[in-house]
């Protein structure tokens, strides 16, 4: 028996033209794939995967400083998936094996004592506040950090798009104000990550697309509150501060990072002249940056599968299989554009 949910979204969508949706969190990318939910969608409502996984845009030249970081005797440490991402020479993973000092941690605790260590800082608003703890404690950071909302700016200039899926666990970090206030102009639905969850807010896009109605709709209420969380805001204003960032196939995005308030705890500015000839390059066939953007699929890559798997990746897009959109395809079987 077909729910309500799919019988209101099939009539809302009867008489529009193609509506192109993006979701831009990893989390929901993978809902997406488990539950396959663009198998119950209408034909002309086209889900698409956007940059949600902070492995997979990271920039080449940030993985290779780290790598050359670690290699040259400096301790340092970062989250699990990445250490396994491919860098132009080799991975951090490599670079332990090789004898360097990476430490794989779960939580800031197991190395908020170890002043002598480089953390790793990678992730989107939703980690940001356990960088900023250790900024607090002293611990030197090289950020990666990415905010979202200027990506997202940059993808409506880009792409033909007509909503956005916010990303619910970062809107539990900023908000649900701070999106009407970031000059996105189409309309947008904060969403949580079960399968009806996203379905509600497909739907409630539908009807805003269709009424030409540009708003934020907070459909995640008990998680996401209109100021966020005020505490770990106040500890990430504190201890770090906007600046340009390199995205993985998105170039520089301005004001789209973080680097700390504290240029004594800054990896970058301490380590700088031995960042600063490093030549980054990715594999030549790799189509990571374009699948991030949502152009391409991940079958749409010619290493994906056979080259390109989770236990040997080549591209970023393969080694989370939480939130990589290669990964992901992989570990379910189909490609995005199948599912």
């Amino acid at each position: 028996m077909k729910s309500p949910l799919l019988t209101e979204i099939e009539a809302t969508a009867k008489d529009m033209g193609e509506v192109r949706i993006m979701e831009v969190c990893g989390g929901h990318t993978n809902t997406v794939m488990r539950f396959g939910l663009r198998d119950v969608l209408p034909p002309n409502v086209r889900l698409i995967s956007g940059p949600g996984c902070p492995v997979c845009v990271t920039s080449q030249h940030d993985i290779d400083s780290m790598v050359e970081l670690a290699l040259s005797g400096v301790p340092v440490a970062t989250y699990g998936d990445m250490i396994n991402v491919p860098g132009t020479k080799m991975s951090l993973v490599d670079a332990q094996n090789l004898g360097a000092d990476v430490r794989m941690v779960y939580s800031i605790d197991q190395i908020i004592d170890e002043k002598d260590r480089v953390f790793f800082a990678v992730g989107f608003e939703t980690t940001t506040p356990m960088t900023a703890k250790l900024l607090t404690a002293g611990i030197k950071v090289f950020c990666a950090h990415k905010v979202m909302p200027p990506a997202m700016r940059a993808l409506t200039k880009e792409m033909n798009l007509d909503g956005f899926i916010d990303p619910g666990h970062v809107s539990a970090i900023i908000g649900s104000d701070v999106w009407g206030t970031m000059d996105i102009p189409l309309p947008q639905v904060i969403s949580g990550f079960k399968p009806d969850q996203l379905l509600h807010a497909i739907l409630i896009l539908l009807r805003l697309i269709k009424n030409k109605e540009v708003r934020v709709v907070n459909d995640y209420p008990e998680v996401v509150f209109p100021g966020g969380n005020p505490i770990a805001k106040k500890m990430i204003k504190e201890t770090l501060k906007p600046a340009d960032t390199e995205w993985r196939g998105m170039g520089i995005i301005p004001l789209s990072g973080l680097v700390p308030v504290d240029e004594r705890l800054d990896a970058r500015l301490i380590y700088a002249d031995m960042f600063k000839d490093i030549v980054s390059v990715e594999h030549p066939e790799c189509r990571c940056g374009e699948i991030v953007r949502g152009l391409v699929e991940p079958r749409q890559c010619p290493l994906f599968g056979t080259v390109c798997t989770p236990e040997n990746p080549k591209g970023a897009c393969m080694v989370s299989d939480s939130e990589g959109a290669c990964a992901i395809a992989y570990k379910y079987g189909k490609s995005l554009a199948e599912v």
